[in-house]
Formats: C-alpha cells, structure tokens, sequence
C-alpha cells in the first residue's frame, strides 16, 4: 500500500533569500536540533537548499521515489528514509538525471547512493550515509511520500528547509528558520569583519591584541 499525501511548500521565497549564503557550521552555533550526525555529502564544493519533500521506503523496493517525483517541483530536496537499511542504494544515475530535467536542489538519503561518478559529473547534490553498489529493486510493494519521516537521527517533516554545504546538513522548521537565520546572518557579518581584521595582522604583523 502506498501513502501519497500532497506536496507541502514550508520554504517560502524569503526564506530561501535569507539563507542563501548562511551555512551550516553557523547554524551548529545556535542550535544542536536538526543536524543530520552522518551525512555525507559525495563530492565537495557543494551546497544544497531547499523545501523537503519526504519519502519512506521499505528497504528493498523503492518505488515511492518514483511516486514523490511526479510531485516534485523546482527547488525541491528530496529526504529519502530508506527504514533502516543501510546497504542498498536507492539513487543513481537515471535518478539523477530525471531530478535534474525537474529542478530539484538535491537529495538526502538515509541509506546509499551509486553511480558516483555519473551524479559528481553532473554536480547534483547528494548526501548519504555510504556507497554502495547494492540496489533497490523496484516492486511497487508500499511506501509513503509527503509523511514525516526519520534520517540520521532527525525527524523531518514535509516542507521543513534543507541547508546543507560541504560541512553538513540542517533541517530547520519553517516556523523557526527567520529567528535562526537572522541570527545565523548577523553572526556571519561578524565574523567577515574578524576576517578581515586577521587579515590585517597577518599582512602587517600586528599583534591580534593591538586591534581596536
């Protein structure tokens, strides 16, 4: 039996604008809620952003996928709970390219992903706890998309925001993201004007305590 309940749009486009240069490591200073302890990403520069749409699979067969991609919609990630297995991969190459013909941002995957060198030529974001060249079948048994769903230790509900980059990823409730992404803003301003003070003494060695 699948469970397909529609598609949720929490990010909204302030949001997307608020957080557009903010990364993870300055959110990991206000807040331990929501990082995903184990994620990694498949190539590095990357960045991802975006509004969740969730997918459960039952380990092996992985046709929800295919269900939550007929109600994707540009700037999507994908967050894909594969219940636990963690051998399989359940994304590739023609996934891939299908996400990409779509516009989705990216996508998390709770198990492993294949065909590395096809999704890292195409610079397409993925993180996931592996690699694996063990596949998911698809059987068309049962799944759910658009329900909350649990990865890496967080729980993540449809239309929640993704913010990933090379040191990781959050996921950040809607209701939450403007009060954390101010905060996360202001304190990047900051430390631009720390950078550039370092800068100052490494160039001119002055002493970091001889500045005002």
């Amino acid at each position: 039996m699948f469970r397909i309940q529609p598609r949720v749009q929490g990010v909204t486009p302030e949001l997307l604008e608020l957080y557009r240069e903010i990364s993870p490591s300055t959110i990991g200073h206000l807040t331990d809620f929501g990082f995903l302890h184990g994620a990694q990403p498949l190539f590095r520069p990357i960045r991802l952003l975006g509004n969740a749409v969730t997918v459960r699979t039952p380990h092996i067969d992985s046709s929800a996928i295919t269900k939550a991609m007929e109600l994707v919609q540009p700037g999507d990630v994908l967050v894909i709970d594969m219940s636990g297995d963690e051998q399989r991969a359940c994304w590739g190459e023609f996934r891939t390219y299908a996400a990409i013909a779509q516009k989705v941002a990216g996508v998390i995957v709770s198990g492993c992903a294949a065909d590395v060198r096809a999704i890292t030529g195409h610079g397409f974001p993925v993180y996931s706890k592996g690699i694996s060249a063990l596949t998911t079948r698809t059987l068309k048994l049962e799944g759910e998309v658009n329900t909350p769903v649990s990865v890496f230790g967080v729980s993540v509900q449809p239309g929640d925001l993704i913010v990933g980059d090379d040191d990781g990823v959050f996921v950040i409730s809607p209701g939450e993201a403007a009060e954390i992404g101010i905060k996360a803003l202001e304190k990047q301003r900051k430390e631009e004007q720390r950078r550039q003070d370092y800068g100052y003494v490494l160039s001119s060695h002055v002493l970091p305590s001889q500045i005002n």
